[in-house]
């Protein structure tokens, strides 16, 4: 990871990364207690990483890296989508944007508040997602 990636996530726990990345965890241990939520508890495991440490990584589709699709990328995981979004996305994807409504304040938080309005974006649709690096 390149030195401006790592001062970059450094700044970016310390300005409400770690408290969304703990809302993730949440989410997915939530889902992880019910045996159903298992396949979101993995997607959430994986996207609270990605939270605490966003920059120098990026968040695409699977079938778009691997040329075809799978079972999160076709209609199961359209249905296993829209569940996640009633259970846990919204409220994940409202704190992503509350957050980065504070950040957008200043000028410095600008930058961390874009980061946060495309988390929210994935915090809405997550299963199909693979995270890389940038």
């Amino acid at each position: 990871m390149p030195p401006v990636s790592i001062l970059l996530n450094i700044l970016w726990i310390l300005l409400g990364g770690l408290w969304m990345a703990f809302g993730w965890v949440v989410a997915a241990i939530i889902m992880a207690i019910t045996i159903i939520g298992l396949p979101w508890a993995k997607a959430a495991f994986n996207i609270a990483a990605y939270t605490l440490m966003p920059f120098g990584q990026k968040a695409v589709r699977r079938d778009t890296l691997t040329g075809r699709a799978d079972i999160g990328t076709g209609p199961l995981g359209l249905i296993g989508n829209l569940i996640w979004l009633l259970l846990a996305g919204w409220w994940l994807a409202l704190a992503h944007i509350a957050t980065a409504v504070v950040l957008a304040v200043t000028i410095i938080g600008i930058p961390f508040a874009w980061a946060h309005v495309k988390l929210a974006g994935i915090a809405l649709w997550p299963i199909g997602k693979v995270i890389v690096p940038a």
